[in-house]
């Protein structure tokens, strides 16, 4: 661009633009362009990434359905002072709802919410419907007595108020072993219904145990691969790689081959006189199962940010160490390890995140004392249906995943975890 200057000491292009303004123009004109190249990956995100977690944390606490199919038994419900039982215009506006068949499918929806929250609603509702529209006149109290006795308790009636909003947290109070009971008051669920909490703590702690293994495992071969010559570390990184070439669910059935009872290792260990044949080793389907298989399927993720690490750690700083009198094992605890803590807090962190929502490995080895939360949103997901407690599952997952990573940052500091 040539530049000129007017009579009055002025830079300008050869246009006359004022320099100042040209520089400002092209300085827009190159971030539009830069913009528009990261558009797509931008519109890739939002669209499989930010949409949806929203959608998720959404139908945590989003539940319009009984609100939609019983806005008038809500609106006669609100004045009620939930004891005894609700007044006869709340019969009479259930009875209508009920009635009316363009709300059938409204109901239907309506019945499975309460469902999720009271064992017998779905079956309550199909019932009273087919029979109440043969009431063509109060006393619809007594004619709702008549069909089921439920609906003369007052129990009854106040979960329905309870779950007459469109936003709710019953689905977080679920995944914590907790309720409302009927008069609104948070409780501990039944102890026959406590399993939450208990997945929460067993996902937590094989997800550290995990982690804590793939560390011990994966850092002796990065400090291999780093220091070998070039012909063999990369011989041995095809290694590390050739797993990310095999599907997931040939490793792990080849776990189930190598851990069972009439397996490889315990067929060994009987061979060498470790155990007897009578008393094989139970590593499968159990949390033995659950640790081993995920150990070997993540352990890929810890190799290889410590090996980009430690590969750019030069071999001089311990021999420097060394001529200044500190012996091998001083040399590599107080000068090499110190400078692999970026690898070690990426490989740990990648490797705890992805360990913490694990199903498919701990649903095929786990057996019932392997399985994680995870495996119950599935569950929810695809038997139950309860997709807002799966939701709420799922997002007090990621705000464990977050406190952690905010613990992270205050301790070590986010900048100081590279992958290379």
């Amino acid at each position: 661009m040539a530049v000129v200057s007017d009579g009055a000491g002025m830079l300008r292009t050869a246009d006359g633009v004022p320099l100042k303004q040209a520089l400002a123009r092209a300085t827009r004109v190159n971030k539009i362009k830069a913009f528009l190249l990261v558009a797509p990956l931008l519109v890739f995100i939002l669209i499989t990434f930010i949409v949806p977690i929203l959608d998720m944390m959404t139908r945590s606490v989003s539940s319009p359905e009984v609100v939609d199919a019983l806005p008038k038994t809500i609106a006669e419900l609100v004045k009620w002072d939930g004891t005894d039982l609700p007044p006869e215009a709340a019969f009479a506006a259930m009875a209508a709802e009920m009635s009316d068949k363009k709300n059938k499918f409204y109901l239907g929806k309506a019945a499975a919410r309460l469902n999720f929250q009271k064992s017998g609603f779905r079956s309550l509702f199909n019932k009273s419907q087919r029979k109440i529209k043969r009431v063509k006149q109060g006393p619809f109290k007594d004619a709702f007595a008549k069909i089921d006795k439920r609906w003369a308790q007052s129990a009854t009636w106040n979960i329905i108020r309870n779950a007459s909003g469109r936003y709710t947290d019953v689905h977080y109070l679920n995944a914590i072993d907790m309720n409302r009971d009927p008069a609104g008051e948070i409780a501990a669920q039944p102890k026959i219904k406590r399993i939450y909490v208990t997945l929460f703590e067993r996902t937590i702690y094989v997800s550290f145990g995990v982690t804590i293994l793939c560390l011990i495992l994966a850092y002796p071969i990065s400090y291999l691969l780093a220091t070998l010559p070039l012909k063999t570390s990369n011989l041995l990184m095809i290694l590390v790689l050739l797993p990310f070439w095999t599907s997931l669910l040939v490793r792990t059935t080849a776990w189930i081959v190598l851990l069972q009872a009439n397996g490889v290792l315990n067929d060994l260990f009987v061979f060498f006189g470790i155990v007897n044949d009578e008393n094989r080793i139970r590593m499968i389907y159990n949390m033995t199962g659950s640790l081993i298989a995920m150990t070997h399927i993540l352990m890929p993720f810890m190799v290889l940010p410590l090996y980009s690490v430690m590969k750019t750690i030069s071999p001089t700083y311990m021999r420097a160490a060394r001529s200044l009198g500190a012996n091998p094992f001083t040399a590599f605890v107080r000068v090499y390890m110190p400078q692999t803590v970026p690898g070690i807090g990426a490989g740990s962190i990648l490797v705890f995140i992805l360990a913490i929502g694990y199903y498919i490995t701990p649903a095929l080895v786990g057996g019932q004392s392997g399985q994680l939360i995870s495996n119950l949103i599935e569950y929810h997901m695809k038997k139950s249906l309860n997709w807002g407690l799966a939701a709420a599952l799922g997002g007090l997952l990621l705000i464990g995943i977050l406190v952690l990573y905010w613990l992270y940052n205050r301790i070590v500091g986010i900048d100081k975890m590279k992958f290379g």
